[in-house]
């Protein structure tokens, strides 16, 4: 199997406090993986990194293909990062948010037209390119986020939370164009602390203070620990975490 993400015992610490302790994961190609945990648990030291913004401070890893701790600038090119907090520009345009990330990826003219196009056109758009951004409702301004971060065709797509503070419809129309995505061979690894949303995911991991407490489909994951929901399975491992450090 071909996997855009591979981590070997991947831990970052601070001082004396772990905040990703050994994980190991396998993401294949196209995949939409999920990262779920509580705020905290280390979702995004994890994906920070992933993306080659941090250093860890043991273990290795691969994304796509390239070593996160020698090989960080062509692991950039390969990736699109889209954080928890909105990272646009507010008194730009969405057309001119779009033109200057796509400078910033280094997109030549003709290609940058050319994309700025399909990602309108894919993500409904087309009727607010001129409209100034901080204007538009959360969920508009998640998907302008994400048409930025996918201008460059990467062949990851990092999503850091990209559904918070949004309303279910728009959260539900945002996974849409997730499996979308990865229907065209994206991958997609996505962080959360949305118990229902994460049902979406092809695969998912559970965090628990920097570890992870369980990986596999939603369905397995339900199936083998006799819960009914991943919220379920997720307040078990809670509950077994602190009856564990309470012992």
């Amino acid at each position: 199997m071909e996997y855009s993400i591979r981590t070997e015992r991947l831990s970052k610490r601070f001082g004396s406090f772990t905040a990703v302790d050994h994980i190991d994961l396998a993401v294949a190609k196209g995949e939409i993986f999920g990262f779920l945990g509580a705020n905290g648990a280390g979702k995004t030291t994890a994906i920070r990194m992933l993306c080659g913004l941090l250093v860890p401070t043991s273990g290795t890893g691969y994304v796509a293909g390239f070593d996160i701790l020698k090989e960080s600038e062509k692991i950039r090119t390969r990736i699109g990062y889209m954080s928890q907090k909105f990272s646009l520009y507010p008194d730009l345009s969405v057309d001119q948010n779009l033109r200057l990330y796509g400078r910033l990826y280094g997109l030549g003219k003709k290609d940058l037209e050319g994309r700025i196009r399909e990602m309108a056109a894919f993500l409904g758009l087309d009727p607010l390119l001129k409209r100034v951004t901080g204007s538009l409702p959360w969920g508009w301004q998640q998907r302008l986020s994400l048409a930025c971060a996918n201008l460059h065709r990467p062949e990851i797509l990092f999503l850091d939370e990209p559904t918070g503070s949004v309303d279910p419809v728009s959260r539900r129309n945002f996974w849409d164009l997730i499996h979308r995505l990865s229907s065209q061979g994206t991958t997609i690894f996505i962080t959360s602390h949305y118990m229902d949303e994460v049902e979406y995911c092809h695969r998912l991991s559970i965090m628990i203070e920097g570890r992870i407490a369980a990986m596999g489909t939603p369905r397995d994951l339900k199936r083998e620990s006799g819960c009914a929901s991943i919220h379920e399975l997720f307040l078990k491992l809670v509950e077994s975490k602190s009856a564990q450090a309470g012992a």
